[in-house]
């Protein structure tokens, strides 16, 4: 049928296809070059908060076309791999470990607070979620063969910790990666989900634990990240996807994405997956979404069943606006970068 088509006609679908190839390109903002970013939260098109190890915390009330840089005091060797960004003065950021912390500013990083702190052996904080300004989580490693978990009703000014008899399960070998603070998220107005990664890597919903179609069997491997779409509901979301990999071999594709349509009862691998290990994963749309890691940032456009690669260049987190459009990335040697998209 090809031959029918008129070379005009030819010429412009060609121009179209092209048009659609290049739609989204990465764009560098900024880079400290140094220390790495993993901590990543965006509170509208013009604000928007990151942090990393060596103490470093960055703000931009821009859209990041500038950025402040800030070291915190007295946590200078602290890596903050989470941030949640509420407006230009408010922000909270967590510590992983020795000890487990996280801290608030009221000022825009002038001053911080310990809102939180856990010295006890084996504490390690993996990701932070709030699902509105007031209520929060924050998930760590297993202790004693219970994930820990504290939540926040005023807006991380304040944490408690779960009682131990309400704390999931988790199987030997079994974690969370504090890869891009990302592996829990809320699925609806009052509940969260979270994914593991290491020997066994499942999606944990409710009493709900479902082992996901990804590469595990090693503590370098599974989940990485969850992504939920349409969360603000009563009902839980549908739309759920979920990246990670291997990440000592980010050049695996293999077993480094999952998609469900039914809210994580099932899941199913894409048709094309990303390519390599990925760290992070964001709905920009209900059918766009991107992923980034190592390995490259990619994009889908038919909710998450065929993948494309549109930059080589590595990050670990990648964020799109709470209340716009704006989408964000960032990674190693204190790299931010932009996604142009339509």
């Amino acid at each position: 049928m090809l031959r029918h088509i008129s070379h005009l006609t030819f010429i412009l679908i060609t121009l179209m296809i092209t048009e659609g190839l290049f739609s989204q390109r990465i764009i560098l903002l900024d880079s400290l070059q140094t220390g790495s970013i993993r901590g990543l939260s965006i509170a509208n098109n013009g604000i928007a908060w990151a942090s990393g190890n060596k103490g470093m915390v960055a703000r931009t009330t821009n859209g990041g076309t500038n950025w402040e840089w800030m070291q915190v005091k007295g946590f200078e060797h602290t890596d903050f791999r989470d941030i949640e960004a509420f407006d230009k003065n408010n922000a909270v950021i967590m510590g992983i470990d020795q000890p487990a912390i996280v801290l608030k500013t009221h000022d825009g990083g002038v001053h911080w607070q310990t809102v939180f702190e856990d010295n006890r052996k084996g504490m390690f904080l993996d990701a932070m979620a709030f699902w509105n300004e007031q209520s929060g989580i924050v998930i760590g490693d297993p202790i004693d063969g219970k994930v820990f978990i504290a939540r926040s009703f005023d807006g991380g000014d304040s944490w408690q910790s779960l009682p131990q008899n309400e704390l999931p399960a988790a199987e030997k070998g079994e974690a969370m990666f504090a890869a891009s603070g990302t592996n829990i998220s809320p699925i609806s107005l009052s509940e969260a989900a979270f994914v593991t990664g290491g020997t066994l890597s499942r999606y944990f919903y409710r009493d709900k634990k479902i082992v996901l179609p990804l590469l595990q069997g090693k503590e370098t491997t599974g989940a990485n990240s969850l992504a939920v779409y349409g969360n603000k509901k009563r009902k839980p979301a549908q739309h759920l996807m979920v990246v990670g990999g291997d990440f000592t071999n980010d050049s695996l594709s293999q077993g480094n994405c999952a998609i469900s349509s039914d809210g994580g009862a099932t899941w199913k691998a894409p048709v094309v997956p990303p390519k390599g290990y990925k760290s992070c994963v964001e709905y920009i749309t209900e059918k766009k979404l991107i992923t980034c890691g190592t390995s490259g940032v990619d994009i889908s456009e038919d909710g998450g069943m065929h993948w494309r690669q549109i930059s080589p260049l590595s990050f670990h987190v990648c964020r799109k606006s709470k209340k716009g459009n704006l989408v964000l990335l960032a990674g190693k040697d204190g790299r931010i970068a932009k996604l142009e998209w339509e």
